[in-house]
């Protein structure tokens, strides 16, 4: 036997509120019509849904059970409407991000799980990549944003770009490194000293080839390559290594890690670090949140990093 979901949510709020003219109150129904879905629920189960004479109404043992199943009904259907609502504001839904990897081991997950405070119903779905990976999973709806670096070449079509902080990279070395305690400071001297190269297919590696040219400098010592960035600050601070960082990364990790800038002066990359999407208004709205709350925190963390470079003397 089938019946019908919405003569049993009737069949509740009757219940629940001991007589008909309330419960039609309460689901903004007229009480001719609610009286007479219950005379055809009770034709339909073939039993009485009420006691006689009974005021306020009081079920009977199978009207009882059927109002525990409209209960039921009723509070599945809430559930899919503050779905729904959830979703349409951004609150509830799931967000695929993906970045290149230090930005997004020194930023973007901190930032995700400050989102998730604030929306705990987003579920977050984060993976790694370069700039041609993260295109083409924009591209392919694999993913819903990509953070990464980009410069003079524009996204490919379809996609946009909003930068949100402006590449500036330097030379890392560890606190106590020997080349700090120099009062004159040079490119020269880099040469000097074993590095860690940049992830294969990082705008780093690139950066770092440029570097070279512009300055003049004969190939320098790889000593290490290949590492993550909890890696690279780990060999780092156990050795005289140097290796080409982002600024703000060195920033980000300027309190908990034995890491600092070397100031020499370096070329920099026509670039802004930014998040790749979909052009156009087509973002799932917890995407679109997320992204919002990772322009916030870098409108202020931009201020807080540009201070921080400032203070260092910088050599020639």
């Amino acid at each position: 036997m089938k019946l019908d979901e919405k003569h049993l949510i009737q069949l509740a709020a009757v219940v629940d509120a001991g007589g008909v003219t309330p419960a039609a109150v309460r689901l903004g129904l007229s009480q001719p019509a609610v009286s007479r879905t219950l005379s055809a629920l009770e034709k339909r189960v073939g039993e009485p849904l009420f006691k006689s004479g009974r005021r306020p109404l009081e079920p009977t043992i199978i009207g009882a059970q059927l109002a525990r199943h409209g209960r039921v009904i009723m509070e599945a259907s809430r559930r899919a409407s503050e779905t729904v609502t959830g979703f349409r504001s951004g609150s509830v839904g799931t967000v695929r991000i993906a970045g290149v990897p230090f930005f997004m081991d020194a930023f973007i997950s901190r930032m995700i799980g400050e989102f998730q405070m604030l929306e705990p119903d987003v579920r977050v779905e984060q993976g790694y990549g370069n700039l041609e990976d993260l295109e083409k999973g924009i591209a392919s709806n694999q993913l819903d944003l990509a953070i990464c670096p980009l410069g003079l070449v524009e996204a490919a079509r379809g996609l946009q770009f909003t930068p949100i902080l402006k590449a500036r990279n330097i030379v890392a070395c560890r606190t106590g490194h020997p080349l700090l305690r120099r009062t004159r400071l040079g490119t020269n001297d880099l040469v000097d000293f074993p590095w860690i190269a940049p992830l294969p297919g990082s705008p780093l590696l690139a950066d770092l080839h440029a570097i070279l040219l512009s300055i003049g400098l004969p190939e320098i010592g790889i000593r290490y390559s290949g590492g993550s960035l909890l890696s690279v600050f780990n060999y780092l601070e156990e050795t005289d290594a140097l290796t080409i960082l982002p600024h703000s990364v060195v920033f980000a990790h300027r309190k908990d890690r034995q890491i600092t800038v070397l100031p020499v002066e370096i070329p920099q990359p026509p670039r802004s670090l930014g998040i790749l999407r979909v052009a156009g208004d087509t973002d799932l709205p917890s995407a679109a949140k997320l992204a919002k709350h990772i322009v916030r925190q870098f409108d202020v963390l931009r201020a807080l990093i540009e201070r921080h470079q400032t203070s260092v003397v910088w050599g020639p």
